[in-house]
Parts: C-alpha cells; sequence; structure tokens
C-alpha cells in the first residue's frame, strides 16, 4: 500500500526490505541489455541469431544447476516463485492422484502462492493438512511424521520463511519422506544466496526458486524436478522446457538470472556474515528501545531478517512514518477495504492479533551499512515516541 501522504524525498533513500525485492545488479543488467540488444532471435530457430538465445538459456540453466547442486536436466525455467510453487504442487498432485494419493501436508505459515495452489487443490476433491507452527517458527520433524499416512503423497514445507526468516530443518523433514516414498517440495525463494542450498544435502524432490529475490530481475525463476520425478506440465504448447513449460523464453531474465545466482553463491559465507552483523546490530538495537519483540528464533533464521513486534503501535502508521524518513521496510499487514489484516504467518506462530497488527519486516543485505542502521534505529525510536505517546495503554 503507497503511502498518500509521502512528501518529496529529503532524506538519503536506505532500503530495508530485500525480502521483498532487491536491487537488480549491474553484472545482471549488462547482460540483459546485451541479449535485447544483440542476442534477440527465438531460441527455437535454427538459424545463427536463434541459437545465440538458446545458448545463453543453457549457460544460465547450468549456473542454476551448479549453484544449487542439481544435475543440468533437473532444472526447468519459470516466470518466477509463484509459478514454480504453483507448478510443483498441482503438477505433482495431478500424478500422485493416478497412484491414489491424495493427501498432501504443508504448514499454517507457508507463502500464499503454496496456501492458495493448496486451497484449489481442496475445491478439486484433495485432503489438505496444514501443520500448526511452534512460537519460534521452527517446525518439528515430529510434527510431520504424525501426519503422514499412506495416503499422502506430497510434503511441501518452505526453506526459509518469507516473513520472520526462520529457517526449517528440511533435509530431516525430506528424508523422512524420502524413507516412506513421499515427494518433498520446498519453496527456496527466500532461502538461496542467504544460507547454502544444496538440493543434494536438503534431499528434496522438487525446490522453487526466484530471479528477483537475489538481484535478477523480476518476471523471472526456475524449478528443480529430481531426474525421474513425475510432474504434470505446466503450460501447453510448443516443445520449450522439454516439452514441460511451453512458451517463448524469456531469453534476457533467464541470463541475468544465471548471472545473479552466481554471484548469490560466490562468496556467500563473508557476505553474509557482514549481512548478520547489520541484522544483530538492529535487533540489538530495537530491543533497547524497549516494549517490541523479535519474531521467530533469533539464531535459526535468515542472517537478514529481523521481523519486530511494536506494543500499541499500528504497522501502517509506523511504516508511514519511518517512509516520510527515506526508509523502505514492510509490514506482515495489509490494509483491505477498510479493516487491517493481521499476518496469517505471526498469527500461525501464536501472536495475538495486537501485536500481529503492530509488526514491521526489516531485511537487510550487503549494501546496506552500520550508518544506515543507526540512522533507522534514530528514527525509528522518535516515530514510536510520537506515536505511542497519541495512543492510549491497553
Amino acid at each position: 500500500m503507497s503511502n498518500p501522504n509521502r512528501q518529496e524525498q529529503t532524506f538519503p533513500l536506505i532500503y530495508a526490505d530485500n525480502a521483498a525485492t532487491t536491487r537488480i545488479s549491474e553484472a545482471v543488467l549488462s547482460v540483459m541489455i546485451t541479449v535485447l540488444k544483440n542476442e534477440y532471435g527465438n531460441p527455437s530457430s535454427a538459424y545463427h541469431l536463434g541459437a545465440q538465445s538458446k545458448k545463453r538459456i543453457e549457460e544460465a540453466r547450468q549456473e542454476v544447476a551448479e549453484a544449487l547442486g542439481a544435475a543440468f536436466n533437473e532444472i526447468y525455467f519459470t516466470s518466477g516463485g509463484t509459478e514454480s510453487n504453483n507448478w510443483a504442487i498441482k503438477g505433482t498432485a495431478i500424478t500422485q492422484l493416478k497412484k491414489g494419493k491424495k493427501h498432501i501436508i504443508s504448514t499454517a505459515f507457508e507463502h500464499h502462492s503454496v496456501l492458495n495452489s493448496l486451497e484449489s487443490l481442496k475445491k478439486q476433491g484433495f485432503e489438505i493438512t496444514l501443520l500448526d507452527v511452534p512460537p519460534d517458527g521452527v517446525l518439528q520433524t515430529e510434527q510431520l511424521t504424525e501426519s503422514l499416512c499412506e495416503n499422502t503423497g506430497l510434503v511441501s514445507i518452505v526453506l526459509a520463511n518469507n516473513e520472520i526468516g526462520t529457517i526449517q530443518p528440511i533435509t530431516e523433514l525430506a528424508t523422512v519422506c524420502r524413507s516412506r516414498g513421499i515427494l518433498f517440495h520446498t519453496d527456496a525463494v527466500q532461502a538461496v544466496g542467504n544460507i547454502l542450498v544444496d538440493v543434494r544435502e536438503l534431499n528434496v524432490d522438487l525446490l522453487s526458486i526466484s530471479g528477483h529475490k537475489i538481484h535478477a530481475p523480476k518476471g523471472v525463476g526456475a524449478l528443480y524436478i529430481r531426474k525421474g520425478v513425475e510432474i504434470a506440465a505446466f503450460m501447453d504448447g510448443g516443445a520449450q522446457e522439454r516439452f514441460q513449460r511451453a512458451g517463448t523464453e524469456n531469453t534476457a531474465s533467464i541470463a541475468g538470472l544465471g548471472v545473479a545466482i552466481r554471484e548469490a553463491v560466490t562468496n556467500r559465507p563473508q557476505r553474509t556474515a557482514y549481512v548478520h552483523e547489520l541484522r544483530e546490530r538492529f535487533i540489538d538495537g530495537v530491543l533497547r528501545i524497549g516494549r517490541c519483540r523479535l519474531n521467530g528464533n533469533r539464531n535459526q533464521r535468515l542472517p537478514g531478517n529481523a521481523n519486530i513486534s511494536f506494543e500499541n503501535v499500528e504497522a501502517e502508521s509506523l511504516l508511514f512514518m519511518l517512509d516520510m524518513q527515506g526508509i523502505c521496510c514492510s509490514t506482515g499487514s495489509a490494509c483491505s477495504s477498510g479493516s487491517l489484516d493481521a499476518s496469517h504467518v505471526l498469527l500461525a506462530i501464536g501472536l495475538p492479533m495486537e501485536l500481529a497488527r503492530g509488526s514491521l519486516r526489516f531485511t537487510f543485505s550487503d549494501d546496506n551499512s552500520t550508518n544506515e542502521i543507526d540512522y533507522i534505529l534514530t528514527k525509528l525510536d522518535a516515530a514510536l515516541k510520537k506515536l505511542r505517546g497519541t495512543l492510549p495503554i491497553v
């Protein structure tokens, strides 16, 4: 939701919403411009210009495969994380149904692209189980084990939650499923580039990624499908993506994704250690302000994620005040038809409605600095004092 009271920018822009999207990198932009200007042939064409585009796509496929520890022919390009999640869930649901399995397990704090895909399947007669999530935002393996049955065909659990950043024990969860012949999908959109993501170590059958979370453009992503996994094609048409995902390929964006994921995994430990320090500096500073809490396990979370609930504060009001100071962050809440809807993620971990409605998510990258962290803390403290001075203590 945009801020109707936003005035002309008078402060330096401080971007702390990298979980929503990221700035495209210079290297990604460079390769995309080259492709758009000089290598614009249809990848399905037999002449040289088309072959150039096809080569770009296959080079990017190799980059994604190497970054994820996958085989070249296990990577399929999509329009982004939402499509990848839809395809993984709906495509495997169709094939599992043919085997008489129509039970699917997930969690109550998944991304909406997962939850709404499951809701769609539920209307078609599939049985859906959404596991409750503990207050610290980390699922326990026993919770999944107890919910599995002979009718279970698929389990889909996010690798790192998009709002509170908590990291799930996917290897343990997926291994339980593999031992019972149950397919396992994970939404790794927030995880790639922030933690090690290796499909072999995770032991998953399907894994979704999105370009614009790792400094590639919006509108491109990929789905890892382990060799041998049966999945229905998502789009009908031509022979693109080995007949699995029809439609003329978005060559420039795919090439950009290849560059972006290579950059994301290069020097990742050093880069994320720096981001972790920024996050800890921010969390410590916020907690010193008082009357607020960090949502989710502090240690088992993405290095740049800090989701904070502020007592006796409406998140949108705080968001707008920070926006007027040039600070970009986000809220899990949304204004709809005049009513404030609390984040389903925060409610899923048991947060009271009042705290859920007073929560903001700050997500940092290595583009941020300690000076920016200190600036945010100063403006946040001032905004909270102003808001709490006008709000009754309940």
